[in-house]
């Protein structure tokens, strides 16, 4: 049986409904999948360790991964919003943090890169970086990075963005499904 993580950042809900969706494409790729989806602080070592597939996304702040910094400023700025609606633990570590307490992956792990991000040819993209994170942990990837595009800081994500993810999953699935 195939076991996934998914470990996400997000701050206003966009990257956990993604993280959600890919989760409903890799289950529809292989329906006795366990699969669990965890916020980042939640993340731990032994949680991810054991993995045949880990999937990370975050949102893209300033082009990249968000630091400490700019998830501040981020929230700083949106709260003047009279809807401001931050996830619970937006305030937390982000991918970036997580990545520098995060030990070697086991030989012949597995890995895939998502973020969110506004349609901008300047808008960057955090899932290079996050790719890029994987590799130097040694995880092998199964795909290329992925960026799924929000109307706005806040959202909502763009129609079909939703539809994308979960058959970006089921890609990610099935190729995992056919390696275990």
């Amino acid at each position: 049986m195939m076991h996934v993580v998914i470990v996400y950042e997000s701050l206003f809900g966009n990257t956990r409904e993604v993280a959600e969706a890919v989760r409903h494409g890799i289950r529809s790729a292989d329906p006795e999948a366990r699969i669990t989806c965890l916020r980042v602080a939640q993340a731990t070592a032994d949680a991810v360790g054991a993995a045949d597939l880990l999937v990370v996304g975050g949102p893209t702040h300033m082009r990249r991964m968000t630091t400490r910094v700019s998830r501040k400023v981020g929230l700083q700025g949106e709260e003047k919003k009279a809807d401001f609606h931050p996830e619970p633990d937006a305030e937390g570590p982000g991918v970036r943090a997580w990545f520098h307490s995060m030990g070697k992956a086991a030989a012949a792990s597995r890995a895939a890169a998502f973020d969110t991000r506004v349609a901008s040819r300047f808008a960057g993209g955090a899932a290079p970086g996050i790719a890029r994170q994987l590799e130097r942990h040694g995880y092998a990837l199964v795909g290329e990075p992925e960026g799924f595009i929000v109307e706005d800081t806040e959202g909502p994500l763009r129609e079909g963005e939703l539809q994308r993810a979960q058959a970006w999953g089921a890609r990610l699935g099935a190729a995992v499904t056919a390696t275990v």
